[in-house]
């Protein structure tokens, strides 16, 4: 079907782009979705399933914010188009825990003070899951001191490195990476 049979013009022509349905596994939960192509995996999750967790910091990737999970990997979604992740399963703060049945990070960061404003609390959180994901595969990061070893040292340089793309404007990093080193030595929570 051409463009002058949906009726829609092309991008940039003065129209709008024809929509793409699209199905997601978001939280567990299957959504069928009807999107402009151009959509940010960001915008889909808060304009069109009303997650607010996931938060439009920068709306560039350079801070963090909007982390997700997509296939138990860490993501910008601002960075990605929604269009991108037909049939992936995308996991935002909302699906991690629930008021009552905290997520042991969650909770780490409630008893850690790991947060001051909350805004980039979500993307901290997600990212901080994916990141102890990584660790247990034995992916090293720039700060690995030893990368040929089997078990990656989760020092705090080590995980100040591996949440480096997650800025926290009102500076909790102590709290931050206090709660991430704690649930990584099965720390209290």
């Amino acid at each position: 079907m051409s463009q002058a049979d949906t009726g829609a013009e092309a991008p940039g022509q003065g129209g709008t782009a024809p929509l793409s349905a699209i199905e997601l596994r978001v939280n567990g939960q299957v959504q069928r979705l009807a999107v402009d192509p151009r959509t940010s995996l960001l915008d889909a999750l808060r304009e069109h399933l009303r997650l607010s967790g996931t938060k439009k910091g920068c709306d560039h990737g350079q801070c963090g914010a909007c982390t997700v999970l997509i296939n138990d990997r860490r993501v910008n979604s601002c960075l990605t188009l929604a269009v991108m992740h037909e049939g992936d399963e995308v996991v935002t703060i909302e699906g991690l825990g629930e008021p009552g049945d905290l997520h042991p990070l969650q909770r780490a960061f409630v008893e850690c003070d790991g947060f001051q404003c909350g805004y980039c609390t979500p993307g901290q959180i997600c990212s901080a899951v994916g990141m102890l994901a990584e660790v247990e595969a034995g992916w090293p990061s720039h700060a690995t001191a030893e990368v040929a070893s089997p078990r990656i040292a989760l020092t705090d340089e080590e995980i100040r490195e591996r949440m480096s793309g997650n800025i926290c404007r009102c500076a909790a990093y102590p709290n931050i990476v206090a709660a991430i080193r704690g649930i990584a030595q099965g720390g209290p929570v």
